[in-house]
């Protein structure tokens, strides 16, 4: 069973942070943070809808003005949230072109800001032939964790301490649409576009007895219809399950209250992205610089109770130390996840 989206961190530890989120049998994907962006090809980087940007120190906003460049002239919106001024760091990325052609494009692309408050979320948008200059006040909204609601999914944040506000990160899948692709065959249904439109409609929970028409086009593109009743559709082709769930962590200094948020936000979550930056021997940097380090990590996400987990964004000061990174947070990870069980069955 695929599951539906299949992150993937672009770079390799050492490097820029950044998590790509593709959509299975869709052309979306989401961001979690926009390092350098050089390892996504044109045609992953025209899929991203969503960008959900921690904080924007460099190594952790530089993609920005690549993953623009991709949308330009495209008919499209992309949607960006970061954490208290925000507004005033994608602003400054705009301001340092000139748009003086942009009046020339025929598609409409907009720039969707969120900036994220301990209480609120504020939203302005920049259209793209109107220079970028966002023409109205901002729009407020209440923030109590949630980001983005879809049918089919939810991003949530908590507002970190990396001496900056900075945005952790959670990917939640309500529910998972397997097909049975021995039902469709039995149906002589073909795998085809309607296979979106038919999860959406589950996803969206329509009214079982309402009918769905399968359509598709045949070897000579002569268009086909079915008709069924969505429930008993459901019933013959698809299999439901609990939905996946992802985490996102950097940039954090480890201490208590950044530790209690983080565990909620990654609690159970099938793949755990967590910094790494330092080793246990440096947690006095680990300190000063506001990171984790590996046993910091491998306990939280042990705490967390999480499936599995993935280390990235280790200093250039472990340069060749992977193996023991890795090492440390995975017998912080097994003693804390041992400790946890033990008191959830107290």
């Amino acid at each position: 069973m695929r599951p539906s989206f299949q992150p993937r961190l672009i770079n390799e530890p050492l490097a820029d942070p950044g998590l790509f989120i593709p959509f299975l049998h869709q052309r979306r994907a989401l961001m979690f943070d926009l390092g350098d962006l050089s390892n996504l090809a044109p045609r992953d980087l025209v899929k991203i809808t969503h960008v959900f940007v921690t904080h924007t120190h460099m190594d952790h906003f530089i993609g920005f003005d690549t993953l623009l460049r991709a949308l330009l002239g495209r008919e499209k919106i992309l949607h960006l949230y970061g954490p208290g001024s925000f507004f005033k760091h994608v602003e400054g990325k705009l301001s340092g072109y000139t748009w003086n052609l942009v009046n020339e494009f025929e598609n409409r692309f907009m720039i969707q800001v969120n900036e994220v408050h301990p209480d609120k979320i504020f939203t302005r948008n920049y259209i793209c032939r109107d220079r970028f200059v966002s023409k109205a006040p901002a729009l407020s909204r209440p923030f109590h964790g949630s980001l983005l609601e879809e049918p089919s999914f939810k991003v949530q944040a908590v507002l970190l301490d990396h001496r900056i506000p900075c945005l952790g990160l959670s990917l939640t899948e309500n529910f998972y649409v397997n097909i049975i692709k021995e039902e469709l065959k039995a149906l002589r249904l073909p795998v085809g576009p309607w296979i979106n439109r038919f999860k959406a409609a589950i996803y969206q929970g329509m009214d079982p007895a309402s009918d769905f028409v399968v359509t598709w086009e045949d070897s000579g593109h002569v268009t086909k219809e079915k008709s069924f009743k969505l429930g008993a559709l459901i019933r013959r082709i698809a299999r439901i399950s609990p939905g996946q769930k992802i985490a996102y962590v950097t940039d954090v200094l480890g201490d208590a209250e950044n530790a209690k948020k983080i565990v909620e936000l990654a609690q159970g979550a099938s793949r755990f992205f967590v910094e790494a930056a330092f080793l246990d021997s440096q947690k006095e940097i680990a300190k000063r610089k506001y990171h984790l380090t590996a046993r910091e990590a491998g306990d939280l996400a042990g705490r967390a109770c999480v499936k599995h987990f993935d280390l990235f964004h280790f200093s250039p000061r472990n340069q060749g130390r992977a193996t023991e990174l890795e090492r440390e947070a995975g017998e912080a990870y097994k003693t804390a996840r041992s400790q946890s069980k033990i008191q959830n069955s107290l």
